[in-house]
């Protein structure tokens, strides 16, 4: 028996006498075809669909009649070309997100990876592209023991194939305060400058880069990111998060 086989039937009996816990409701999980989601709440995950925005990838709901402006990224003046994202952040998208960011839990990140299979919008965004993480502060990275930007992008890259792949070509230069509080003004005064090219890193013009969030808010993050890819060559350069709200 191979080691990938004798791996799947040791989990097959840890669930046996230890039954995954959904992370939003905490019940049981049962078929649902998640590990730590149950069939009710895999069920009240939000998928985004067409027609969304192009920007942000926010939904339009109802009848969409001639050009519409996106209330959620309104005034952000895009640096980047295109954006889409799988889930809306909330319920049990919100649960997989904060179990990863807050509580370390890689665990979820075989869930938030089967989101991005269910998505194929966001899989025919990122084919091909070299997928680049938003970065965390070194001190802050430290601090949580990963980037959950960089697995989301791991994930998301496994998810795509294709010859899509993950260059981390950024660094945090500034340690800015959390942004969860503050509007999108403050968000961009606060961002300024807060973004260099990683080491060593280069660009090639022909190259579709897609920077990789884990929630697009306002987007300030994200534009400040994509300035900086600019600046440095990219011409073709989107965005993907994995929920927004």
């Amino acid at each position: 028996m191979s080691g990938n086989n004798l791996r799947e039937l040791a989990r097959g009996l840890g669930d046996v006498v230890f039954p995954p816990v959904c992370v939003h409701c905490r019940g049981v999980v049962e078929a649902s075809g998640f590990r730590h989601l149950c069939g009710k709440c895999a069920g009240q995950l939000d998928f985004v669909h067409a027609p969304h925005c192009s920007t942000c990838g926010h939904p339009y709901y109802g009848v969409l009649e001639g050009e519409r402006m996106c209330p959620h990224c309104e005034g952000l003046e895009p640096a980047f070309d295109a954006g889409c994202t799988a889930v809306l952040f909330k319920g049990p998208a919100r649960a997989l997100v904060i179990e990863l960011k807050y509580h370390r839990g890689r665990h979820v990140l075989a869930d938030m990876e089967e989101v991005f299979r269910r998505s194929p919008e966001v899989l025919a965004h990122v084919g091909g592209a070299v997928l680049v993480p938003v970065p965390l502060h070194s001190r802050k990275e430290r601090e949580r023991g990963f980037n959950q930007s960089a697995l989301l992008a791991a994930a998301l890259a496994r998810a795509a194939g294709a010859g899509t792949r993950v260059e981390e070509l950024l660094r945090r230069t500034t340690d800015t305060q959390t942004q969860t509080a503050f509007d999108r003004k403050t968000r961009q005064a606060n961002l300024k400058n807060a973004f260099a090219l990683a080491g060593g890193a280069a660009l090639s013009a022909g190259q579709k880069y897609v920077l990789v969030d884990d929630v697009f808010t306002t987007g300030s993050t994200l534009n400040s990111c994509a300035r900086t890819l600019r600046r440095a060559g990219a011409l073709n350069l989107g965005v993907v998060t994995f929920g927004h709200g």
